[in-house]
């Protein structure tokens, strides 16, 4: 369908692709992958044919149609509603409806058989392009990515540039172009929005080629993996795990192929320099002298995968509880975020604030934050320090300063040497330190406003979307601080391999109020999809006979039954609940039997803390499983 060949493009003398290709197949679906700099946009443009090539060929079938979703359409504005907008992607039919009213306009003065057949004709050819569910299938589009029905009949004008996105988005997916290429569309979509289109597009019965750094959504609407580094592509027949682990090893042979072949060097450069004086060796010392120089040598691997050992150090530690939210409402004139809800944050709590755009987490963010007044009652806990993230702060970074000197006026007093260990976790090494904030991308610069919001000794994080505009290597890092984080902390995010990585709760908006699920990410969505399924199958059994009215004594049996039932199935979680408890106390138990232990008098008081805390919530458990006992005793006398 598409063919790349030999394809070179240089930027002021610097190569992003030399002798490149790649060929796409229709029905293909494939993620465009690596660093920030290394030309996956670029390459889209030049498929679009907004840029050329220096040197090669970009070759389409005729019949091969390309619809491209770019950051550039951001800026893009009009009077329309957002569903005229959308509905433009059906041009053919709609001039269709143009003509229908013209013609239905001249009927009203002429009868005649040929304009009755013209009108005839012009309907067929309306009912064929499906014209008639055109307006249904944008409306579901529409509303799939994130609008609201009442939405669908705004002015475009009047929605954020993210909002104006989607919209083009909807668009482009409703023209079903041969080949659709998307570079970043998930920058702007809620996680239900993110995952409706992952669906969509696994259905898609054309060609599709996206850049994304969200490494789950790759995962979940790709069938293979395109790498662009090094000035070439290269093809992974999977999605990006599988790319991960075939990259590693290939990884692993090119390392060895490089040491084999720089060994093989050393020993031929030995004998051209120890032979280069003999007369009689001088054809073999030749010979070897122009095999290296038509070698072709195998570079050495670079690994993009960064571990980072970061030390966060706290001048305090927090109390149990950080923030207790009780009873608290917040609404925005008829737009109600929560209403009575009430909400726990504990020490240690690593929490991450799920749902769509609209439902209120930036603001129940600011709330946690204490920044947002509220009804109702707020309240923060001992020795409590708050270091809040959000994406307006790389507004707040002095443009003239240099990254260093940023770092250095966050408070934190470090030395110049832990300010550059905590830059070089970031990827800023060497005299990268010395860069002008001012020059830096959007993703360089949310690394700055991370960093400067880690080393601020806070021991609560609130943070908001800490992962727009971060590639794929700087949220793996960001992933490896938190988990060696031992705060607290907060964050609003739509990445799910982010989530994955370092939540340890949920928490969802849910009817005006705070609802929590005490697990991962991963357990929070096996619960979700049971809970769809028993919602699916609950509204599909029919309607239950109506049954005869049972007798006194029978309800009281069934009442007596059912409350058994309960206090059993009670006491199971109770008894599973406190073997967890009982196995968590031996681990420390485990901990304290080590005498280096009572040498660090900070780590050995929170070990000892620690371990009262089991052995109350032990002993409190277990004066519940006695009482539930003694209930259960009592119902089956």
């Amino acid at each position: 369908m598409l063919s790349i060949s030999n394809l070179s493009y240089f930027i002021g003398g610097r190569p992003l692709y030399e002798n490149s290709n790649l060929h796409i197949k229709p029905k293909d679906k494939i993620g465009l992958v690596g660093q920030n700099g290394t030309g996956k946009s670029t390459l889209l443009k030049i498929i679009s044919g907004d840029y050329q090539p220096s040197s090669g060929e970009v070759q389409k079938a005729k019949d091969c149609s390309i619809g491209f979703l770019n950051q550039d359409l951001l800026s893009y504005q009009s009077d329309e509603s957002i569903l005229n907008v959308a509905l433009a992607a059906f041009k053919e039919t709609l001039d269709l409806q143009s003509e229908i009213d013209e013609v239905l306009k001249q009927m009203e003065t002429d009868y005649s058989e040929e304009i009755m057949n013209r009108l005839a004709k012009l309907q067929d050819m309306f009912e064929a392009n499906e014209g008639y569910t055109i307006k249904a299938k944008a409306e579901e589009v529409l509303e799939g990515i994130g609008f609201k029905t009442a939405d669908l009949d705004k002015p475009l004008r009047t929605f954020s540039g993210g909002w104006r996105m989607r919209v083009m988005l909807a668009k482009l997916l409703l023209e079903k172009p041969s080949l659709l290429m998307l570079d970043e569309p998930t920058n702007h979509l809620d996680l239900p929005s993110i995952q409706w289109v992952e669906n969509y597009l696994k259905t898609y019965e054309g060609a599709v080629v996206v850049v994304s750094h969200d490494q789950t959504f790759l995962d979940n609407c790709i069938s293979s993996t395109v790498e662009v580094a090094n000035q070439t592509l290269t093809l992974y027949s999977g999605n990006y795990s599988f790319y991960k682990e075939e990259k590693k090893e290939r990884m692993e042979i090119q390392q060895n192929a490089y040491e084999n072949q720089q060994q093989m060097i050393k020993q031929t450069e030995k004998f051209i320099e120890r032979f280069r004086a003999k007369a009689t060796k001088s054809n073999q010392v030749q010979s070897r002298i122009k095999a290296l120089d038509r070698m072709e040598k195998v570079h050495e691997v670079v690994d993009d995968q960064v571990s980072v050992n970061f030390k966060f150090k706290f001048s305090k530690q927090s109390g149990r509880d950080v923030v207790v939210i009780d009873h608290v409402s917040k609404a925005y004139g008829d737009n109600v975020i929560l209403k009575n809800a009430s909400a726990r944050i504990e020490r240690g709590d690593k929490i991450a604030l799920i749902g769509a755009n609209g439902k209120g987490k930036s603001t129940l963010l600011r709330i946690i934050d204490g920044s947002e007044k509220v009804d109702g009652k707020r309240e923060e806990g001992y020795n409590v320090i708050k270091s809040f993230f959000a994406q307006h702060q790389l507004e707040a970074l002095t443009l003239d300063n240099e990254i260093l000197q940023e770092m250095a006026q966050a408070g934190s007093a470090k030395t110049e040497t832990e300010l550059r260990n905590v830059l070089g976790c970031f990827l800023f090494t060497n005299d990268d330190v010395f860069k002008k904030i001012k020059v830096l991308s959007g993703g360089e610069k949310s690394r700055v406003a991370l960093a400067k919001t880690l080393i601020s000794e806070a021991n609560f994080l609130l943070l908001d979307e800490p992962t727009n505009h971060l590639d794929f290597q700087s949220v793996n890092i960001l992933i490896q601080a938190l988990q060696q984080y031992e705060g607290t902390f907060v964050t609003v995010s739509h990445d799910r391999h982010f989530i994955k990585g370092v939540a340890n709760k949920i928490w969802y908006i849910e009817n005006h109020e705070i609802k929590e699920y005490p697990g991962t990410y991963a357990e929070y969505e096996v619960w979700k999809s049971q809970q769809v399924e028993e919602k699916v199958e609950v509204a599909s059994k029919p309607a239950p006979k109506e049954k005869p009215t049972p007798s006194k004594d029978q309800v009281e049996i069934n009442k007596a039954k059912k409350d058994l039932k309960k206090l059993e199935e009670n006491l199971s979680k109770l008894e599973a609940l406190i073997e967890k408890l009982e196995t968590q106390k031996e681990a420390v138990e485990q901990k304290m039997a080590d005498p280096d232990l009572y040498a660090d008098e900070p780590k050995l008081k929170k070990v000892q803390e620690e371990h009262q805390d089991l052995h109350r919530k032990i002993d409190d458990l277990n004066a519940a499983w006695e009482s539930l006992v003694d209930e259960i005793s009592a119902l089956q006398e």
